[in-house]
């Protein structure tokens, strides 16, 4: 520990006092502090161990989740109905289908000097085409017209491979020939269609105006859509449920007298195409036969995956074998084959921005998918079905190119066709109506791409733009009164704690309190304390008491902290670089009378803080379900000190520590006041806005996004859960962060609220001409006033 110590006397610019009132070496109560590792470091690694032993527990608990009623295929499905409503909405696949009230058609894309018909082989026409999905949305394609119909299917490539490449009209050396299956089971009598999907291109991510960065587009378009309750997966389920429409109305007009059964549409998919498949199938019970290709395996790994697989809540209740359970009992075919393998997002190239999530794909490990399947097969088994599921392994370790005999033929089997032979058929050599350069095929493709992508991002904004219209509609400002225990209050922090932040069970009793003495001077004592918060879950910060208590006095406690990368001992350091953003508050407020806590949150290390967000999404949590929970047990810790008083005790974050504020007092009943500086604006703007210099969509902070935050909760509502206690905002006119007329304008709706509760003297906004640091005027003053106030008004009860 003697280095540590060292330092933290070096950083503080005090030594040790030798004389009759030093302080003692611990706090009374409290254990030694004898760890010599920095507790940030130790933070995380219990984090981390805790993260993943939760996840590697989740597929036993998601088994306690269902109450399938295995009675019947009808009562099944009853059973499953709310399960797949909620799958629905965790993947954002929400908004109203076009297609689904019988509007729009499959449209041919032609021009003067352009048939919509690209290619014929094996009595098989190719056209470009494009059909409605959603309001603002269409999906484009090809669509593959056999000669005669026998049944429909959605093909799926891979997120890199364009539909031309997966019908055989384009040639790669890499693609094996067996996975070009689109056209077999078309020439097999399958009216086919190929979406285009977002792809890993980091072309069109970003803006001209702002910067451009090396985000794959589907990162790109995951960060907008998170913060509005979408996703881009569920943009492209919808564009495959559209198809389905479009197939289900076209073979019912051609069998309208109903003399002939009707036509099956089945689903198929490889890499991201599986994923789809899988998605899309567990959704639709309309989609007769599904297979699903380089995908299906365990997925509480998925933390490692690219960030635009991320899906909050994703693994309380479905893993691939639960969502293989919704697709029960209708045919599913899993192939054990080679994935498209990702080793990142693609390398900075000059004059962009290398901010890209980390994230790899790799091939599934055989024993992963054989598991995943052997809990997939146990619910078929239970409906009596388990000869609807297969899987078929192609190559050793199931590592061979997709599109297997056994795979296909079993797929076709299931939609009453039987597939042409494959040695009867050179797919992968189409024949194009009117051959064109390389180029002009990537020109194409190029704008295709950009079409789709542009399409999503301006719903993704439209979404945004309305978000408040929706907030205002569950937050009335008359619901909610002066009233601290006002019912209607509890129910919507209850629901911001569930719905935005995510929960951990209770801290446990027993703090497990350690501390040691790190500095001590004339005005104050410095401790360094440790906390037991859950399981492996430690909280830890940084104590300053001051020497001239009176015997038995309590003081109002002000919890001062620091932002993102910094560590607590930085809120009262004077040290350069710490110093110009806190200005060494923490110390000023104690040399104020306060006595100061500065926590150590964990937001911290680059990566190895933001991967604890990625793990924690799928359980539905986020970085803010344990700062809650280690504020809640240090606030309850510092209530059993003799010298606190537990009814004065305040927040002052800057920066992330102003995120802090806003997500902490508001929903934690101790702190009686909260003070944001440097981070109050309009939010969710802020987060995914595709065209503001300040929009955290061009920063490499890929955690920030918050599930669905547009429409749950923005600042000022947050805000408005402080309510009736004091709240205040501080903002530095050259903050880079927070632009003044945002700021001022969400603060607007903060003090509607107070003005009509009739306690406007609790609200308070300074705007000072400086940049992104703690400024400490108006603040301070506001903590001795509203700090003054509380100790009068609960003396005089």
């Amino acid at each position: 520990m003697r280095w540590f110590l060292v330092s933290v006397l070096l950083v503080l610019g005090t030594r040790v006092l030798a004389h009759d009132d030093a302080a003692p070496s611990r706090l009374a109560g409290t254990a030694p502090l004898e760890i010599e590792k920095p507790l940030d470091e130790q933070m995380l690694d219990g984090l981390h161990r805790y993260c993943l032993r939760q996840l590697a527990e989740s597929p036993t608990k998601r088994h306690g989740k269902w109450a399938r009623d295995v009675a019947s295929i009808e009562a099944h499905n009853s059973s499953v109905a709310e399960q797949r409503k909620r799958f629905q909405a965790l993947i954002g696949a929400i908004d109203h289908r076009t297609t689904a009230a019988g509007q729009g058609r499959f449209e041919l894309l032609a021009s003067l000097d352009q048939s919509s018909i690209l290619a014929r082989r094996n009595q098989v026409v190719v056209h470009q085409v494009r059909w409605p999905v959603i309001e603002g949305v269409t999906a484009e394609g090809l669509l593959l017209v056999p000669e005669t119909i026998r049944a429909g299917v959605i093909a799926l490539p891979d997120a890199d491979w364009t539909p031309e490449l997966f019908c055989g009209l384009h040639f790669h050396e890499e693609l094996q020939p067996s996975v070009l299956f689109a056209g077999r089971l078309a020439a097999s009598g399958c009216l086919v269609v190929i979406p285009t999907l977002i792809n890993r291109s980091d072309e069109y991510s970003g803006h001209p105006d702002v910067a451009y960065t090396n985000q794959p587009h589907r990162e790109f378009l995951y960060r907008q859509a998170f913060e509005v309750g979408r996703h881009v997966i569920g943009y492209e389920v919808q564009k495959v449920l559209a198809a389905v429409d479009l197939m289900e109305r076209y073979f019912d007009a051609r069998n309208s007298d109903r003399t002939n059964a009707a036509i099956p549409i089945g689903v198929a998919g490889v890499g991201e195409g599986g994923l789809l498949a899988l998605y899309a199938s567990a959704l639709d019970p309309r989609l007769k036969a599904t297979l699903v290709s380089g995908y299906f395996q365990e997925r509480e790994a998925v933390w490692q995956e690219p960030i635009y697989r991320n899906v909050w809540a994703l693994l309380n209740e479905f893993g691939d074998a639960e969502l293989a359970g919704l697709i029960a009992p209708r045919r599913l075919v899993i192939e054990a084959s080679a994935a498209v393998e990702i080793a990142g997002p693609p390398a900075a190239r000059a004059g962009r921005r290398n901010v890209a999530a980390p994230g790899r794909i790799a091939n599934p490990s055989l024993g992963s998918v054989q598991r995943e399947f052997a809990r997939a097969a146990a619910i078929y088994r239970s409906l009596n079905k388990e000869s609807e599921v297969s899987l078929v392994i192609r190559g050793e370790a199931g590592h061979g190119s997709a599109g297997s005999e056994a795979a296909i033929r079993q797929f076709a089997t299931a939609l009453g066709i039987e597939p042409v032979p494959a040695e009867q058929l050179k797919f992968w050599q189409l024949e194009p109506i009117a051959p064109q350069e390389p180029a002009a095929w990537l020109l194409r493709d190029r704008s295709r791409q950009k079409r789709q992508l542009d399409e999503l991002q301006q719903h993704v904004q439209k979404l945004l733009h309305r978000s408040p219209a929706i907030r205002d509609k569950r937050w009335s400002r008359d619901a909610l009164t002066v009233d601290p225990r006002d019912p209607a209050r509890a129910v919507l922090r209850r629901w911001v704690r569930e719905e935005l932040i995510g929960c951990l069970p209770a801290p446990q009793g027993d703090f497990h309190a350690r501390s040691r003495l790190l500095h001590d001077n004339a005005r104050y004592s410095t401790y360094e304390i440790l906390l037991d918060v859950v399981d492996e879950i430690t909280a830890s910060g940084i104590l300053l008491v001051p020497k001239n208590l009176a015997a038995d006095e309590k003081r109002p406690v002000v919890v001062c902290q620091h932002g993102l990368e910094s560590r607590a001992i930085d809120t009262l350091s004077r040290e350069p670089e710490a110093f110009k953003y806190y200005k060494a508050f923490a110390e000023e407020l104690v040399q104020r009378g306060f006595i100061v806590y500065a926590p150590q949150n964990p937001y911290r290390g680059g990566d190895r803080f933001r991967t604890l967000q990625r793990m924690s999404n799928p359980l539905r949590r986020s970085l803010f379900s344990y700062i809650i929970a280690q504020h809640e047990q240090t606030l309850r810790w510092l209530a059993t000190q003799p010298f606190v008083d537990a009814d004065r005790i305040a927040f002052y974050g800057l920066s992330y520590g102003g995120k802090t504020a806003m997500r902490v007092p508001p929903l934690v009943d101790g702190y009686s006041l909260s003070i944001c500086s440097g981070d109050f604006t309009d939010w969710a703007r802020t987060i995914a806005s595709n065209d503001q210099r300040f929009s955290y969509l061009f920063t490499s902070e890929y955690e920030i996004p918050e599930w669905n935050m547009a429409h749950v909760a923005g600042y000022a509502e947050l805000a408005m859960l402080m309510a009736p206690r004091p709240f205040m905002v501080e903002a530095g006119h050259r903050d880079g962060g927070q632009p003044s007329d945002w700021v001022a304008g969400e603060f607007g709706k903060v003090r509607r609220h107070y003005d009509q509760l009739g306690i406007a003297e609790r609200a308070e906004l300074e705007f000072f001409d400086g940049p992104h640091t703690i400024h400490g005027q108006g603040t301070f003053a506001f903590l001795h006033k509203h700090l003054h106030w509380l100790h009068r008004n609960s003396t005089s009860k």
